[in-house]
C-alpha cells in the first residue's frame, strides 16, 4: 500500500485535489475533520486540555473554540502544546484507518500542516497543491468571508509553498488555467509502476 500525502497552503485547493483523488477510488483521510471530530470524542485529547486550560474550556460537553483560540493566538508555545496533544492521536486513528483500508494500493491523508505536524513521515511520497498567493487570498477570503489582512495573517503563520515544494515528490498546480484531472492522473499512473 503506498501513503500518500496531500498538502498546500490556505486556500490552495488540498480539499478539491482530494476530492479528485476520491473519484479515482483513493480513499483520502481529512485531517482536519478528523481532528474535529478526536478533539469532540477524545476522552484523552478533552482530558489534557482540560488539565492545561482548564473546565471553562468546554461547555456541556463541547469545546469552546474561541475560548481556545484566545488562548492559542500569538502564542506559539501553547500552540505546540495543544498540537502535541492532538497530534499522537490523529496519528493512532490514522494508523487504525490505513489498517480499514487495507484492501486499496493507495490511500491519501490530507492535511495542510502535514510537514509541521510531523506526519509527512508516515507518507510513502507527498502531493503538494500550489496556487499562486493571489488566487489563494481571493479564494479564501470568499470561502470564510475575511479581509484579505486576515488571510495574509493565516498564511504568514504557515510553512511557505517554497519550502513545501522542496519536500514535496508532486506539484499539482492550480491555477484555474491547468486541468487537476490530468495532473491527479499523471500522479497516479507514476504510483502505479
Amino acid at each position: 500500500m503506498i501513503k500518500l500525502g496531500i498538502t498546500g497552503g490556505i486556500g490552495s485547493g488540498k480539499s478539491t485535489i482530494s476530492e479528485i483523488f476520491s473519484l479515482c477510488d483513493i480513499p483520502v483521510y481529512i485531517a482536519d475533520i478528523e481532528s474535529k471530530r478526536l478533539i469532540a470524542t477524545s476522552p484523552i485529547i478533552k482530558e489534557k486540555l482540560i488539565k492545561m486550560f482548564g473546565p471553562d474550556l468546554f461547555e456541556n460537553n463541547v469545546l469552546n473554540k474561541s475560548l481556545l483560540a484566545t488562548h492559542i493566538f500569538n502564542d506559539r508555545d501553547k500552540l505546540n502544546a495543544v498540537n502535541a496533544i492532538i497530534h499522537p492521536e490523529v496519528e493512532k486513528d490514522f494508523r487504525e484507518w490505513v489498517t480499514q483500508h487495507s484492501r486499496y494500493k493507495i490511500v491519501a491523508h490530507e492535511a495542510a500542516i502535514l510537514f509541521e505536524s510531523g506526519f509527512d513521515k508516515l507518507m510513502d511520497k507527498v502531493v503538494m497543491v500550489y496556487s499562486p498567493l493571489e488566487v489563494r487570498i481571493a479564494r479564501t477570503m470568499n470561502r470564510d468571508n475575511i479581509s484579505r489582512e486576515k488571510v495574509l495573517e493565516r498564511i504568514e503563520n504557515q510553512m511557505s509553498d517554497e519550502d513545501k515544494i522542496k519536500l514535496s515528490d508532486f506539484i499539482i498546480v492550480n491555477d484555474g488555467e491547468q486541468s487537476l484531472i490530468e495532473q491527479v492522473q499523471a500522479i497516479l499512473e507514476q504510483l502505479k509502476k
